[in-house]
Order: structure tokens, then C-alpha cells, then sequence
């Protein structure tokens, strides 16, 4: 028997479900698909085609990749105008940046 979120959401107290709303914005803020960060960025393929001097369809492979290079995904951030950080983490310890592997210098 299938459960609808709704219905489980009509059923907690007024504060947990303005605590799940909280959480599901927030949440929502942490992922985002290359795709979407280009739109958020108010920026087409075809922009960014021309930032990144290729062609759209290049741009188009790009977003729908989930495996490539650091490099790519670096100029792809940087061709938004941001910057890409690298951030480890491990269990009982604070996360750490990751240096090294981002060169700056190209």
C-alpha cells in the first residue's frame, strides 16, 4: 500500500511539519545539477558554449555527465563566474579542504 507524503504530512503536529519544510528548503539548496546552477546563474547552453569557446552540444554533455574531470568541472563553475572547493570528510573529524588538486595557475 502506497503512502502519499501529503498524508503523512497532514497527520504530524503543526511544528514538525514547519520543521520538515525547513529541512526540504534546505536540502534543496545543498543539490544541485549542473543544469540547474547554469539557470540559476540566468545563464543558456548556448552562453555558456560561448564562454567556454565550444559548441552547445558540448555544454549539453557536460550537464548530463555524472562522471569528469576536476578540470571540466572547474571551468565549467568558473565559466558561471564561482569557484570550485574541494571538501573532505570523515567520521569524527571536522571536514578539511582538499588543496593541491586544483591548480590555479593555468
Amino acid at each position: 500500500m502506497t503512502v502519499l507524503l501529503d498524508e503523512v504530512m497532514k497527520k504530524m503536529p503543526k511544528e514538525q511539519q514547519i520543521l520538515v519544510d525547513e529541512r526540504y528548503k534546505i536540502l534543496c539548496e545543498e543539490v544541485y545539477t549542473l543544469q540547474e546552477l547554469r539557470k540559476a546563474q540566468e545563464l543558456t547552453q548556448i552562453r555558456m558554449a560561448e564562454i567556454l569557446d565550444t559548441k552547445q552540444g558540448s555544454i549539453s554533455k557536460i550537464e548530463k555527465r555524472s562522471d569528469m574531470k576536476l578540470s571540466t568541472l572547474q571551468n565549467y563553475i568558473e565559466a558561471m563566474g564561482g569557484s570550485l572547493e574541494l571538501t573532505v570528510s570523515f567520521p569524527n573529524r571536522k571536514p578539511v579542504s582538499l588543496i593541491g588538486l586544483l591548480d590555479d595557475s593555468r
